[in-house]
């Protein structure tokens, strides 16, 4: 966890220098935070794919571990 205080867990990144040190998915800056919320709101995966065309399936698979 030396390298930036960065820490990386099964796709979720932890940085504090991004986003005050809110996860996020990958090295996307994407919260974790929005994508559970979009899920919570009843969003299809096609839906948030096509909202974040970086993100790959399984990333929405990470957020809800």
């Amino acid at each position: 966890m030396n390298e930036d205080l960065t820490m990386k867990i099964q796709g979720i990144t932890i940085n504090p220098k991004w986003i005050g040190g809110v996860p996020c998915i990958r090295n996307l800056r994407i919260p974790v935070e929005t994508i559970l919320y979009l899920i919570h709101q009843g969003s299809s995966r096609k839906n948030i794919l096509a909202a974040y065309p970086d993100l790959l399936d399984q990333d929405i698979d990470c957020t809800t571990l």
